[in-house]
């Protein structure tokens, strides 16, 4: 009855006239970058970061995660009609939804991967709703100690989960936690690394940050590629399913959700690995396997309902524990702190209507999506002859407008433009930007717990290993280390990103 009454309360924050507008913006701007290759959510949600300030919180939130879904959606429209993954969780689709539209059967493609992910969607958001609320509760168990021990875990997941060489990640993920130490220490106000700028007192802005490695930084590779396609043409009406088609595609749709589920939970790109693991399992299940990669309907279904169930679980560590499991995560993280609401434990007691309005704004949003996107197709395809350059401007005219409005101030213009170039050295190098990103968020608040574990155990370094839940936390970080430095591991990890 509880979760019922928090439901209601939820459903009368995500139908309020204002919050279904920015749903519906948020949703239509997601599919937007879904479809347009290299833009991206996370890129999308930072240019947009400095915009949400003047909203309410729950309705800023409401905004960016259906840019976040509603970029799920997007991705399969170009994969699918172009061989062309707007995101990179919709590679794997491509490999099938492309021979499908070869075939003649581009609509039924488009519509399996709109029916799996709403039901994934669905039955995600419905899985957050009711073990979010329990695992909270056992967030207010965490002291100092748990949440060091559930950082570093965390830190470490980052880097396993994360593109790219484990060295490579590993260093990312120290130079985030360097960049959050700038600024004056929290306990004695010193100042630390500030270089003699008075500006970085209070740190380097999050936004700033995220901006120009993923709004800038990603953008100016993206001017390198300047192919065109021609799309394959899906009539509305040539999008139903037939009687078979509903039957080979609704036991993967079933075990696409239940694998993006839990690996959306997962610190690092949980939708892209739920999306690989779905298209794997549906391999190795199928009888026979031969039609995988010549237009087979499950390669569809499954991995769109994966990476879509793992887009909307991933909101769980965030909203509980206060830990976000991607970039984006660490997007909607910053959002947060910009509206002054710490992420945790509490934020269900403290303010339920965000919790669970932006709940069941998901299923909202997710139904707007299913309703529009079919329709839609045809103006989607379109935008893709807009050339890149065209947009390109606007995109610097927007991040520029965002960094200085922060706090009017030409010095984050010039962080701006510094971290822009970092960004784009990153991609050249290979370098994944979501563990620096990580590592900048969790970096503060790894040093402050730690401090205060040991302020409360007057030095002594066992209050880490005397508290059960800590010493648990630490062990699996350990058995995660050991796994990195199996060669096995290494091998099996690098077939995995290569496919």
């Amino acid at each position: 009855m509880e979760t019922i009454n928090a439901l209601l309360l939820g459903l009368d924050q995500a139908i309020m006239p204002v919050n279904l507008f920015w749903c519906l913006i948020g949703a239509l701007l997601g599919t937007l970058v879904g479809v347009l290759p290299g833009l991206g959510p996370a890129a999308t949600m930072s240019i947009l970061l400095p915009f949400t300030i003047g909203l309410e919180p729950v309705t800023s939130l409401i905004m960016l995660a259906g840019i976040y879904y509603g970029a799920q959606y997007g991705g399969s429209t170009t994969a699918i009609l172009l061989n062309l993954p707007g995101e990179a969780s919709s590679v794997v689709t491509a490999i099938d939804g492309y021979k499908m539209a070869r075939k003649g059967r581009a609509g039924v493609a488009l519509a399996t991967a709109a029916i799996g992910s709403f039901f994934a969607g669905t039955v995600a958001t419905l899985l957050l709703a009711l073990f979010a609320p329990s695992l909270a509760e056992i967030g207010l168990l965490f002291g100092p100690a748990e949440y060091f021990s559930l950082m570093i875990l965390g830190l470490i997941a980052s880097i396993v989960l994360a593109r790219g060489s484990l060295p490579k990640a590993l260093a990312m993920v120290f130079t985030g936690i360097l960049i959050g130490m700038i600024g004056q220490d929290v306990q004695t106000a010193a100042p630390r690394f500030m270089l003699g700028y008075e500006e970085l007192a209070t740190g380097v802005n999050f936004v700033v940050v995220a901006m120009g490695l993923f709004g800038i930084g990603e953008l100016i590779k993206d001017l390198e590629h300047t192919e065109s396609r021609t799309a394959i043409k899906a009539p509305f009406f040539s999008m139903l399913p037939s009687r078979e088609d509903w039957r080979r595609m609704a036991a993967p749709i079933l075990r696409g959700t239940g694998i993006g589920s839990l690996l959306g939970l997962l610190p690092g790109s949980g939708a892209l690995l739920a999306a690989f693991a779905a298209y794997a399992v549906e391999k190795r299940v199928a009888k026979p396997p031969e039609g995988f990669g010549e237009g087979a309907i499950e390669g569809v279904a499954a991995p769109e309902s994966a990476n879509n169930a793992g887009a909307q679980t991933s909101f769980v560590p965030l909203l509980t524990l206060g830990l976000p499991a991607n970039a984006v995560m660490a997007l909607m993280f910053g959002a947060l702190i910009m509206q002054g609401i710490a992420p945790g434990p509490t934020l269900i007691s403290d303010h339920p209507q965000i919790f669970w309005g932006v709940i069941v704004s998901m299923w909202v949003g997710n139904f707007m999506l299913l309703v529009l996107n079919l329709p839609l197709i045809g103006i989607w395809t379109k935008l893709l002859t807009l050339p890149f350059q065209y947009l390109y401007p606007a995109i610097i005219v927007f991040c520029a407008i965002g960094a200085f409005s922060l706090g009017n101030s030409v010095f984050d213009l010039w962080l701006l433009a510094i971290f822009s170039i970092l960004g784009y050295i990153f991609t050249k190098l290979d370098c994944d930007a979501a563990p620096l990103v990580m590592g900048l968020i969790l970096g503060p608040m790894l040093e402050e717990n730690f401090r205060r574990a040991m302020f409360l155990s007057r030095g002594s370094l066992s209050i880490f290993v005397d508290k059960p839940i800590s010493a648990g936390l630490l062990v699996a970080a350990v058995v995660v280390l050991a796994l990195i430095v199996l060669p096995k591991f290494g091998s099996v990890r690098k077939e995995a990103f290569q496919e």
